[in-house]
């Protein structure tokens, strides 16, 4: 004799699934550039699609092209949201400290996930779109370090800590061109003390008053 199913259980309920996120405004923003960036620094710019990364974004690729004619463009913009602002070193009363807060930021700044992207970039694409991201690498990222660099010096000149005349674009060109060479050269990985090593063994001996 077969048993009657037993009805008096009810049935485990389905576990509803998750509607995606609909994001809009600077979330949806923020979101497309989290994409670029990730795809930018997986693959490569020759591989990253707008398809990609509207996918990643959870958004649709029309999305994308309303607000970015092409993915250059978009690179262009999500580089530039994901770098930190140039800010201007406080004077501090002396300019090895100064010095040391300005270039543990540009450290960070190469190491963040738009300064892998900008390696990757330099390292991956043809001369011609290479010139393009050069370009905005020195608006972006070096010319205000070398700014910061002279109105340290000259603050440091006023006071006496600095040889006058030292503050001269050929100096503060080397704290940049040194960060940038050390990253390229070991893919962005830096020493920890890197930044006080440039300030104490090639930047302080250049500036310092003669004896």
């Amino acid at each position: 004799m077969t048993s009657s199913p037993d009805h008096s259980k009810a049935a485990a309920p389905r576990d509803p699934v998750a509607a995606p996120v609909r994001r809009r405004g600077k979330a949806l923003e923020r979101a497309i550039f989290e994409a670029t960036l990730d795809q930018l620094t997986s693959g490569g710019f020759a591989r990253l699609t707008m398809e990609g990364v509207a996918g990643a974004a959870q958004t649709g690729k029309a999305a994308l092209y309303r607000r970015w004619a092409s993915k250059q463009d978009l690179v262009l913009d999500a580089l530039d949201s994901s770098l930190p602002p140039a800010t201007d070193i406080p004077d501090r009363g002396s300019v090895r400290e100064e010095l040391r807060d300005l270039m543990r930021r540009m450290c960070a700044t190469v190491q963040s996930p738009g300064g892998c992207a900008v390696r990757v970039l330099m390292a991956e694409l043809e001369h011609e779109r290479a010139q393009v991201f050069a370009a905005f690498t020195m608006k972006r990222v070096v010319e205000p370090a070398k700014r910061a660099v002279l109105e340290i010096l000259r603050r440091g000149e006023a006071r006496g800590d600095v040889r006058p005349g030292a503050a001269v674009p050929l100096v503060a060109d080397v704290a940049p061109a040194l960060l940038l060479y050390r990253a390229k050269l070991h893919g962005g990985s830096l020493p920890e003390d890197f930044a006080d090593q440039v300030v104490d063994q090639v930047l302080l001996p250049m500036v310092r008053p003669l004896p």
